[in-house]
């Protein structure tokens, strides 16, 4: 069993550090893959954050090219949101771009 070296107790609640939770659940075969899954969103997110700064386009002007409104590029680029397939093909063709596995 995993036990936990940084638990900071403050009257009944107890606090463990982010770095002693990760360690105990980085083993388990859903954490890895929901880890991984959250990963790659956030590095598209990232992507998608970067590409519309080079362009030097707003959030308002990137929305009115993929015919959406400006709330919605603003919720897909705080990494916050999750967003469909859909969303995303029309964000990337407004900069010429394909969504693909690769």
């Amino acid at each position: 069993m995993y036990k936990y070296k940084n638990v900071k107790k403050i009257g009944n609640a107890v606090f463990y550090s982010a770095e002693e939770v990760f360690k105990k659940h980085a083993h388990s075969k859903e954490f890895k893959q929901a880890y991984e899954e959250e990963s790659a969103r956030l590095k598209l997110v990232g992507q998608i954050r970067k590409l519309r700064a080079a362009k030097r386009l707003t959030q308002k002007a990137v929305a009115k090219r993929a015919q959406m409104p400006q709330s919605v590029v603003a919720r897909l680029e705080s990494g916050e949101h999750s967003f469909s397939l859909g969303t995303l093909a029309r964000v990337a063709r407004v900069f010429n771009k394909e969504v693909e596995l690769v």
